[in-house]
Formats: C-alpha cells, sequence, structure tokens
C-alpha cells in the first residue's frame, strides 16, 4: 500500500516532511540502544518499502549520564532531552518533539522488535487511531516477563481496564504501541510515570478513538542492569489511575449501593416504628448505621459529578446522556437553596424532637430515629451547600456548572454510563 505525501517540505519547520517517527524513551541505555537503533532503521526502511512512508528516530533521552546520547547521535537519531523524570514524561516530551505525523513508541532496552510496528502503522493509515501492540497474542519469550507480571498483573490490569473503559485490547501495556500525532495531541497526556500506559488506552477509549491492536513479541532486555520497573509500585499506579479516572466505579456505584441500604434500613426502622414489626428489631445501632450510609452515598454521589465535570472540562470525557438533564437545572443557587431547604428541615426536625423531649420530662426516647433522621438531614444540607461551591469552582468558578452550549452537543452515551445504567 502507497501512501501518498502532500508535499516534500513543512515551511513552517523549514525541513524535510516526515510520516513516521520512532520515538524511545532513554535513561543511560549504552548497552541496548546501538540495538534498537539499528532495529528501528530496518522498521523504517520496511516501512518506507511497504508503506511509501518516510520516518525519523527520536530519542527521548531522560537525564542519561552515560554514552546513550553520543551513540543515538551517530546513529542519526534525532535527540529529544526531557528533564521532567518518568517513563510517560519521557515518551511524551519526545512524541511532542517528533515530526511525524504517525508515531510508533517503543522502549530502548532491546525487549521489542520495532519491526513488528509496521503492521501498527498500516493500521493508522488505515484509519485507526491508536494501534496496540499485544504480547499475549504475539509471544513472550521465556525470561522476558516475570510470572507475576504475565499471570497476575498484566491480565487483571488489563481486565479492570477493560470492564471500567470498554477498550477491548487484551494487553493495555505493552511498551510497543502507534498512535497518530492528531490523537496524541487530542488526548493531551500527563501521566509522568508507567500509568502512562493505562493513561493513553483509557483516554483514547474514553474519545471514542479507533483502537487497534496486532501481536508483538518479547525478547528479554538487553541491559545488565535491572529494569526501571517495580511491579509491585507500578502496579498500583496503573491501579489508582483506573479509579481516579472513572467516577462512576470509584464513586457513583458505591454511593448508589450506601444509599440504597442506608434508605432500605432507614424505612424498615421506621415501619417498625410506626407500624410494629414483630420478631424484626430495628434499634438504635441500625438507625445510626442507616444514617452513617445515606450521609456517606450523598456526599459520594457529589463526588462523582465533581470528578465527572472536571473529565468533561478537560476534554477527555464525553458528557452523560444524564448530565445533559440535570445539567440544565444544575447551578451553584440551585443547589445552595436546596441545601439550604434540607438544612431548615433537619433542624425543624431535631428542634420538634427537642419540645418532644423537654414536654416528657427529659426522660429517654422511646425511638432514636427522629434525632437520626434530623441530623442526616443537617449533614446532606450542608453537603449540598458546600458541593455547591466545589461544583461552581470545577466550572471555572461559574455559577452555572455546564454551558447551554456543552448540553445543546448531541448526546454520547459512554461506556461508563453504559455499566452504570446496567448495574
Amino acid at each position: 500500500m502507497q501512501i501518498e505525501l502532500q508535499s516534500q517540505f513543512d515551511t513552517r519547520v523549514a525541513r524535510p516532511v516526515i510520516d513516521v517517527s520512532i520515538v524511545m524513551p532513554c535513561l543511560n541505555e549504552e548497552l541496548s540502544l546501538p540495538h534498537c537503533l539499528a532495529n528501528a532503521r530496518e522498521a523504517l526502511d520496511l516501512i518506507e518499502a511497504e508503506l511509501g512512508l518516510s520516518g525519523e528516530i527520536v530519542v527521548a533521552d531522560n537525564g542519561s549520564t552515560d554514552r546513550s546520547i553520543a551513540i543515538a547521535t551517530a546513529a542519526g537519531a534525532r535527540v529529544v532531552p526531557v528533564t521532567t523524570p518518568g517513563y510517560g514524561a519521557a515518551l511524551i516530551g519526545g512524541a511532542k518533539g517528533a515530526a511525524g505525523r504517525f508515531i510508533v513508541m517503543g522502549d530502548a532496552d532491546g525487549s521489542y522488535d520495532f519491526r513488528e510496528s509496521v503492521a501498527m502503522v498500516a493500521k493508522l493509515a488505515g484509519g485507526a487511531d491508536l494501534c496496540m501492540g499485544s504480547r499475549f497474542k504475539g509471544g513472550i519469550a521465556r525470561g522476558a516477563m516475570p510470572w507475576k507480571n504475565r499471570y497476575i498483573g498484566n491480565p487483571v490490569l488489563t481486565g479492570i481496564l477493560n470492564l471500567m473503559y470498554r477498550a477491548g485490547v487484551s494487553d493495555a501495556h505493552c511498551g510497543l504501541r502507534a498512535i497518530t500525532a492528531e490523537a496524541f495531541h487530542r488526548l493531551a497526556l500527563c501521566g509522568t510515570g508507567m500509568e502512562f500506559a493505562s493513561e493513553m488506552v483509557i483516554k483514547a477509549a474514553l474519545k471514542k478513538l479507533h483502537i487497534a491492536e496486532v501481536p508483538a513479541t518479547l525478547s528479554p532486555d538487553l541491559r545488565e542492569r535491572a529494569p526501571h520497573l517495580r511491579p509491585w509500585r507500578d502496579g498500583w499506579r496503573h491501579l489508582r489511575y483506573l479509579m481516579m479516572l472513572s467516577p462512576a466505579w470509584l464513586f457513583a456505584m458505591p454511593s448508589l449501593v450506601a444509599l440504597l441500604l442506608g434508605f432500605s434500613i432507614f424505612g424498615a426502622a421506621t415501619y417498625q416504628l410506626l407500624v410494629s414489626w414483630p420478631n424484626v428489631h430495628f434499634g438504635a445501632s441500625w438507625t445510626i448505621l442507616a444514617g452513617a450510609l445515606i450521609g456517606i452515598g450523598h456526599i459520594g454521589l457529589i463526588l462523582a459529578a465533581a470528578t465527572h465535570l472536571y473529565g468533561v472540562r478537560q476534554g477527555y470525557r464525553p458528557l452523560l446522556s444524564i448530565g445533559r438533564t440535570v445539567g440544565k437545572l444544575a447551578s451553584l443557587e440551585n443547589m445552595l437553596l436546596a441545601g439550604l431547604v434540607e438544612g431548615l428541615a433537619g433542624g425543624a426536625l431535631l428542634s420538634a424532637v427537642m419540645v418532644h423531649w423537654s414536654r416528657g420530662g427529659f426522660v429517654q426516647l422511646a425511638s432514636v430515629l427522629p434525632v437520626v433522621g434530623g441530623t442526616v438531614l443537617l449533614v446532606v444540607g450542608a453537603q449540598t451547600f458546600l458541593g455547591g461551591f466545589l461544583l461552581a469552582i470545577i466550572s471555572g468558578h461559574e455559577a452555572r456548572f455546564l454551558s447551554r452550549a456543552l448540553i445543546a452537543e448531541p448526546p454520547l452515551t459512554d461506556a461508563i454510563e453504559q455499566t452504570l445504567l446496567a448495574a
């Protein structure tokens, strides 16, 4: 397949137009770098022969103190210095400095064969936005990956990612991947560490980008030192990133469960108090627990709304269809009014309890249900009041949380909403 170049030179940067940039993060890789540079050059030759695309090699140097920079320069690679430390920071810096409209990312430790990126670039040229390599489909050589990563870490984290975001990939953490420059800039990636690998797939799935996948092989790296990867530390960084980018799973679903349990217990306790329920006893302990669950569930939903709104404003998350309906009424003034009404209702209920208690000679109340109910209303009112200011701040210090233009856009139901509704 031949890809026609639009022009031979980009007048804005006054250098030949590049189609493909192979970007390698580098931190003291003098032992493995020569092999990787030669392998990447072979890949570019294949890309030019099979796809008719020109290419370059970009080494994103993350502060090497050995001969890595000299080796890269001598091999004809372009070195982009990246001062912010971290695997993700190096790749982001290298991709931003790349000139190609297709960007291939691969480690500089010799564990990946850049010639396998030819199929990835072909996928991009055919319309894909992101193409992931899959080591589980391509093959993992003996000793190339620790058993806990191969059989526990990667499958579990990839499974959780697919469950939360419907990405549909079999290996979310493969170090060999390709993305169009346009898609890379749209994603606005910011993860500086190993979580960068998850961030790219998550945000691509959230933005409904076309994600393709091809087999990739993993070989033992060529270095004589321990790898930069720390399985437990970096596994946790991936997992926490999965949670932080999913307000539905982190906040909304647990909050809905807490509210369902809280209102169920509270309703049963109320029924028992008013009607009597033989052989069923919801005493003070259960009633207090119900009040706590309702308070936790309510603040959780506010946090879910805040984090979802933040993702929408940052541009990596579509507005849920339910958000368009609620957004027409969501404003600081309405939340302040709702909080005041809830707080006044709670105060009135507690005042009534106080009057009843005093008229009864200050004897112990028959049930703590009214006290818990009034307290919950006070707490929920305060959370609603303060939550209104939180949402207004996230909205850019605007009283209206969602602009009319954003609400008017065509509805887009994302995978998380589908999961939330199904649950």
